[in-house]
């Protein structure tokens, strides 16, 4: 009896901690970009699956945009077509662009709405050619060749031209989850592979979105020792960069959530994607797993 009713003291506690969180963020979009351990374990994939249903039950406005890189390579690898990396960019000709244009567009994007469906959620996926959702404009590398720098061309990788979100406002009015995979087009009608944070900060900066959540495979920024940082303005962030702390793999996400809160989104999250609910834990809860990024202007 007694365990029982520890049980449920628990669980009237976990209710109370959350509630001032639900009714903050109650009619609020937060963009999740999802990918890495959460996409691959089964666990962690339909957890992930009960937190973005949960969020959009209690009135939030969640959006999905995913990646999909370890799946791409897997089926690359299948049809025997050689992979590529500059600066931990895929170079993507027309034969590994259709295969982009499969998984993303194809088999992880219907996955996740269809963990969505299970778990009593309304998803629609969509990929950023659909709608004209997605502008893109081819994306060069810039290296030095000894003598300046030149300009690299990887293929069909692009970057954001621009997003037209009336098709995401309109998914959001009739209470279904809009699952992007980052793909877009030129004006020509090119299609382009496009990095999915790189894609989930855009919508979320023109969405304006309180939030933008980014899943990782590390616990978060850390300092040199191991230590995950967290409630950091972007003048420390910028700091943080300066003196090497931030480095490595951990860079281009940390711009994305820079220029996403530089451009007005309320918060970005680099949170751990192998905790299980780590969602909803980044939301609900005081502590959060992993590390808060917010303008010091604001």
């Amino acid at each position: 009896m007694s365990l029982s009713l520890d049980n449920a003291k628990n669980v009237a506690r976990v209710l109370t901690e959350a509630l001032p969180y639900i009714q903050r963020f109650t009619g609020r979009t937060i963009v999740v970009k999802y990918g890495g351990n959460a996409m691959v374990d089964e666990q962690l994939k339909n957890s992930f699956a009960r937190d973005i249903v949960l969020m959009k039950l209690v009135g939030m406005n969640p959006v999905v945009v995913h990646g999909g890189g370890p799946q791409i390579g897997s089926l690359l690898e299948k049809l025997q077509i050689e992979s590529s990396f500059i600066e931990g960019m895929r170079v993507t000709d027309q034969r590994t662009m259709d295969v982009v244009e499969m998984v993303l567009g194809g088999l992880v994007n219907k996955e996740i709405v269809s963990l969505l469906a299970k778990n009593q959620g309304k998803a629609i996926g969509i990929t950023g050619k659909d709608g004209g959702l997605i502008t893109a404009e081819k994306l060069l590398l810039r290296q030095s060749d000894g003598t300046g720098d030149v300009d690299i061309d990887i293929g069909q990788v692009g970057k954001v031209a621009s997003i037209n979100t009336e098709i995401i406002e309109t998914m959001k009015n009739s209470d279904f989850i809009p699952v992007i995979a980052p793909i877009g087009t030129d004006i020509h009608g090119n299609s382009y592979n496009i990095n999915a944070d790189s894609v989930a900060g855009e919508i979320a900066r023109v969405l304006h979105a309180e939030k933008l959540m980014l899943l990782t495979n590390v616990a978060g920024v850390q300092d040199e020792e191991g230590r995950v940082l967290t409630g950091l303005t972007t003048a420390q962030v910028d700091r943080l960069i300066a003196d090497g702390t931030i480095h490595g793999g951990m860079l281009p996400k940390v711009q994305c959530a820079l220029d996403a809160v530089n451009g007005g989104v309320t918060r970005a999250h680099i949170i751990d994607g192998r905790v299980e609910h780590a969602v909803l834990l980044e939301i609900f809860t005081d502590e959060g797993v992993g590390t808060l990024i917010t303008n010091s202007t604001r």
